[in-house]
């Protein structure tokens, strides 16, 4: 039984740590204005300070998955990103809408992990 405890702790900060990865490096171009990110919010029609603004929540999200009493709120903080990026997809004929909508099912896994115990 204990086997089972441990190895749903690894998986636990495994994942935690690719979803960290994966927001800390989809965020940073974001708050630089690098890559095609600048291009990509004004093609939309979003205004440059909300770029920073999902980048910033990107990245300090991200970071925050890995600190244990925040990580539920980090994951439905993030979830609501995806859902908006999901959306801008959708409505804009962006191809790869399944990205937003894989990341926002694992982080609803990290949030289920992490969730707080109840008083």
């Amino acid at each position: 039984m204990a086997e089972a405890g441990r190895g749903k702790t690894i998986a636990t900060w495994v994942l935690s740590g690719l979803l960290t990865a994966l927001y800390v490096l989809a965020g940073a171009p974001k708050i630089l204005g690098l890559g095609d990110a600048v291009e990509g919010f004004a093609k939309f029609g979003y205004p440059a300070w909300f770029r920073i603004l999902i980048g910033l929540v990107e990245v300090g999200g991200g970071l925050a998955l890995l600190v244990p009493p925040l990580a539920f709120y980090a994951a439905g903080l993030l979830g609501v990103v995806m859902i908006g990026a999901a959306y801008t997809h959708v409505t804009n004929s962006v191809p790869g809408v399944y990205v937003p909508i894989v990341c926002l099912a694992l982080l609803a896994v990290v949030a289920s992990l992490r969730r707080p115990p109840r008083a």
